[in-house]
């Protein structure tokens, strides 16, 4: 197995740009995942690695090769889809093996990758049978088992998991860090579902319009995210973003949080600010700066999700343990720790922790 370098890699359509120069290590054996919104260019990066996107400048590495200009079956790549695309006549057999058939790979070869691939997914007792008779889950993993036979430098993939219900994308979360266990091989994997990158990835690439906006573990990126952006975007369910002008004079809210958060002095006063509060952080409190009345309750069982419109029509959410009883129209305010508070500038950059 190999790393992956990219070095001020750029994708454009004609005029357009798609990818504004990313630049990535990617070391040996990590599972990295590339999370953003729709159009952020993820999809579009992980096919040039692949080399089914042509690479506008900037080099793309595997192991010490430059591949640029390396077709794409030669680079030791494989690549699993989100559709499985598997050939709806031939066995589960048949389907893993048919790239080593093509690449004419000696029967006897052949048929112990199919069935080792095999043992590592889990599907021995499916050999025999064709997609129609699998389930989302278990056609999944013969996409993956075709992957697995070609012994890639590098694994990618493109949201294998959106197809599959909700149980079943657990469970494959589940086998996906299994198999990255088992195998200590170079995982790509691209998401626009959080939690499948919170879940799997030992190092998480935010990207927004064609612009890598930060990199690093799920928890650093979770407790400490560089920018606006990556704050708004990690997270489940989303962080509290709150407009505030650092001077007692702003809205009501917007001077109770100043003065919770001792934002009227220094170089911050008179400053537009943005205030990050994570769902998780909030806690009820009496006289709480953060009041309003409820609009929406969601019991889970284990916690108590609200959301809670404010005095300025801002609503935020907060996640309560436990199984308190609260109703809509109620109202209710929240306090938070001045440490778990999260400010921006006005351009979106992450300034100290009043904390």
């Amino acid at each position: 197995m190999s790393g992956l370098t990219l070095r001020s890699v750029r994708k454009n359509y004609g005029d357009v740009p798609v990818i504004k120069g990313v630049d990535l290590d990617i070391a040996h054996g990590e599972f990295v995942v590339f999370v953003g919104p729709s159009g952020c260019g993820k999809s579009t990066l992980l096919r040039m690695i692949a080399g089914l996107e042509d690479i506008t400048s900037g080099e793309v590495s595997i192991g010490d090769r430059v591949v640029n200009d390396i077709e794409p079956r030669d680079r030791g790549v494989a690549m699993v889809f989100q559709s499985y695309a598997l050939y709806p006549h031939m066995s589960v057999y048949d389907n893993v093996g048919f790239g080593l058939k093509l690449a004419g790979t000696p029967k006897a070869i052949r048929d112990a990758k199919i069935r080792d691939a095999a043992k590592v997914l889990q599907m021995e007792h499916l050999l025999d049978r064709r997609p129609a008779q699998l389930s989302g889950g278990q056609r999944q993993r013969v996409a993956i088992g075709r992957a697995i036979v070609r012994e890639p430098d590098v694994f990618l993939f493109d949201e294998p998991l959106s197809n599959l219900d909700a149980a079943l994308r657990g469970d494959m979360r589940m086998e996906l860090a299994r198999l990255h266990n088992d195998l200590g091989a170079t995982m790509i994997y691209v998401t626009h579902d959080q939690i499948e990158a919170m879940t799997l990835a030992d190092k998480i690439v935010v990207l927004d319009g064609g612009v890598v906006q930060q990199v690093g573990s799920p928890l650093e990126l979770y407790n400490n995210p560089a920018n606006l952006f990556v704050a708004g975007f990690i997270g489940s369910p989303k962080m509290n973003l709150l407009e505030l002008t650092s001077r007692p004079e702003g809205n009501v809210s917007s001077a109770e949080l100043s003065s919770a958060l001792a934002l009227n002095r220094g170089a911050w006063a008179g400053a537009s600010l943005t205030l990050g509060l994570r769902p998780h952080d909030l806690r009820v409190a009496p006289n709480g700066p953060l009041n309003g009345q409820v609009r929406l309750v969601e019991r889970l069982g284990n916690e108590t999700i609200l959301r809670v419109s404010l005095a300025d029509t801002t609503e935020i959410t907060a996640v309560l343990p436990g199984q308190d009883e609260f109703a809509i129209g109620q109202i209710v305010a929240f306090d938070f720790k001045p440490s778990s508070a999260l400010v921006f500038d006005e351009n979106g950059r992450r300034l100290p922790s009043p904390g």
